[in-house]
């Protein structure tokens, strides 16, 4: 057989391995903590691959939202379980 062939035939198949153990380190790496991250509801940041905990502004601030029906929506699109209302 002609050696340029089968030289170009072992470039493809290194070509072809080195594309699947990328794709593979790429689905381990960022994808699979990506989805569990999201998936508990946090943020996923690709730069640094770190899951954050979403944070009110008024836990950062210390002021309170005065509305307590946007207080309840803002909590609950974070996650949190709304305060207990005292009776």
């Amino acid at each position: 057989m002609n050696p340029d062939i089968e030289r170009l035939k072992l470039i493809f198949i290194g070509l072809f391995v080195a594309g699947a153990i990328g794709v593979g380190a790429w689905q381990i790496g960022w994808e699979g903590p990506r989805r569990a991250c999201e998936g508990q509801g946090k943020w996923w940041d690709y730069s640094q691959r770190v899951c954050a905990q979403p944070v009110l502004i008024s836990d950062i601030t210390g002021r309170t939202i005065q509305d307590k029906q946007a207080e309840a929506e803002a909590q609950a699109a974070i996650g949190r379980q709304p305060a207990p209302t005292a009776k």
